[in-house]
């Protein structure tokens, strides 16, 4: 089959009514009791506009991204074209791919200053799933995506099947589904998993990157299952106390070119302040989320080892 801008539909954004209407109903019911969970007026809505913006964002400026991909497909070892096995291969390497990604996000503060928006809600309920960055295209965060073209994925379809595993994502992100069937919690991502991932508590850090399949972290060392004796504290270690989204959209990347440019620092700091992971700084000032958790760790020794935290 031939491939062009047409072959695949824009899910995203044909699925936007859907995410609105949902979200309404959420809230609705939330409000009422009906369902568990909490909805803030001013968070929620700062969420949507934040869901316009990257719309917006990708429909402007995709075309870089799309560009990076496409210059990266000449070099393609193979060329294993469209068809349905085709497409459920490339969903299920995309989202290995996408664990790798996201893990990523979280430990390099660069791929961070655009990953952090998401994060920045104190609130977990529809919103915010669609509280996404506006600066993605810019961060180089594409290039983490060629390998998968240079093995024979045509970039049109790596972005096809991108698009359905953040559709897939955006149902978990709500506190009214407690638990999911245990098999379907042993193989998927679901909201259980992924309110641990977007927790503050220390041994809730740096967990649960799955996008679809939870398999990966369980693979890969980073799972942690959702503790019922423990309530979630949703948002930043540092939360950034506003619901302007320009200043969402961009405070941390302002953040880090204010750092990397302070005078008397070594060039090795100044990658570090790019390159190091999130809270990590020349004088120690600031708290990385290992540091975090040894800190928790020295306060509650009896916890050592347990999911979440390192053994000590």
């Amino acid at each position: 089959m031939p491939i062009d801008s047409s072959t695949f539909p824009m899910i995203l954004a044909w699925a936007a009514p859907f995410f609105v209407l949902s979200i309404l109903i959420e809230w609705i019911l939330v409000k009422n009791g009906k369902l568990a969970g909490r909805y803030e007026t001013k968070d929620a809505l700062t969420s949507m506009l934040m869901g316009l913006g990257n719309l917006t964002s990708d429909l402007l400026m995709g075309f870089v991204s799309l560009a990076v991909l496409m210059w990266a497909w000449q070099f393609r070892v193979f060329d294993w074209g469209v068809s349905l096995p085709i497409i459920f291969a490339a969903l299920i390497a995309q989202d290995c791919l996408y664990y790798w990604k996201h893990r990523a996000a979280h430990r390099v503060r660069w791929l961070w200053t655009a990953h952090v928006v998401h994060h920045s809600s104190q609130f977990y309920n529809l919103s915010t799933a669609l509280r996404q960055p506006w600066n993605n295209h810019f961060t180089g965060f594409v290039l983490l995506s060629t390998p998968l073209v240079f093995l024979g994925v045509h970039p049109l379809l790596l972005g096809f099947v991108g698009a359905l595993n953040l559709l897939y994502q955006y149902w978990i992100h709500t506190e009214a589904v407690d638990k999911m069937p245990r098999w379907f919690e042993a193989i998927f991502n679901t909201p259980s998993h992924h309110r641990v991932h977007h927790g503050t508590n220390p041994q809730y850090l740096d967990s649960n990157y799955a996008g679809i399949l939870i398999i990966w972290d369980k693979m890969f060392g980073t799972f942690v299952p959702e503790d019922q004796n423990v309530e979630i504290r949703y948002g930043l270690v540092s939360d950034i106390g506003t619901y302007n989204p320009i200043k969402i959209a961009f405070a941390e990347m302002w953040g880090a070119v204010k750092d990397v440019s302070k005078p008397k620092l070594k060039m090795r700091e100044r990658l570090k302040y790019l390159l190091a992971p999130p809270g990590w700084s020349h004088d120690g000032s600031r708290r990385s989320s290992t540091d975090i958790k040894a800190d928790y760790l020295a306060e509650n020794p009896h916890l050592s080892g347990t999911p979440g935290l390192p053994k000590v």
